[in-house]
């Protein structure tokens, strides 16, 4: 994969939320441990939950329980992780070292920007709203805004109408191998953000990613005009 690329006749840069922006495993680890806690069973280290974060109260319940969403008492185990998130959901999470500066200087370069997540819409407005940091983002897409949620490419070229851009015109940056595809689906330059919540996928590179970055400040690297 070309690092050295320099993506041109960019417009605006498209974002996933949590590993890409934002370090929200603090407040997903802490509703999924909460739950632990009230049935008497002892606190796991936060290390544990962390690299899971990015698939939401799957990888949290299946830390904290051991289970997954084919056991029958999933769903209910579900719906009290979300209140307990709704509940806490500001109080740990903030955005990665550099990213401020990264979206300062997109707005320098005269680009849009936006985020396209898979989180409902039920945390991501309350979370965004809270943050300062996305007073300026052209478009907020959330996993639930669409008929469908990513890996599939509406959401992102939802995120493209709002904005008014072509989606050729589009760079997605995204944490998982499903914002690699659905952004390649859609049409869009995509970067693959190492710095993220990988989990267990050590293979970034089979992603397809046009490029990737192991920190925000690097991505102003592939955007400089020629």
């Amino acid at each position: 994969m070309p690092q050295a690329v320099v993506f041109l006749n960019i417009a605006a840069v498209l974002f996933d939320l949590d590993g890409t922006l934002i370090d929200s495993a603090p407040d997903l680890g802490a509703a999924a441990d909460q739950m632990r806690l009230v049935r008497g069973l002892p606190s796991l280290p936060f290390e544990l939950y962390r690299p899971l974060a990015g698939a939401g109260a799957r990888g949290m319940l299946g830390v904290a329980f051991g289970i997954d969403p084919m056991d029958a008492a999933y769903e209910a185990l579900r719906e009290e992780f979300f209140v307990n998130y709704e509940g806490c959901l500001t109080q740990r999470t903030l955005a990665f070292d550099g990213v401020p500066e990264l979206i300062e200087q997109i707005q320098q370069r005269n680009l849009h920007w936006g985020v396209v997540t898979n989180k409902a819409a039920r945390f991501t407005d309350p979370l965004t709203g809270a943050m300062p940091l996305f007073a300026s983002a052209r478009a907020i897409v959330s996993g639930d805004t669409t008929p469908h949620a990513k890996p599939h490419p509406e959401p992102l070229l939802e995120a493209a109408r709002r904005i008014g851009v072509a989606p050729e015109e589009c760079l997605y940056v995204g944490d998982d191998e499903r914002d690699v595809v659905a952004g390649l689906a859609a049409g869009m330059k995509t970067v693959a953000a190492t710095y993220g919540y990988l989990g267990n996928k050590a293979e970034v590179r089979a992603w397809g990613a046009h490029a990737e970055i192991n920190s925000p400040l690097a991505l102003l690297q592939l955007l400089t005009s020629a």
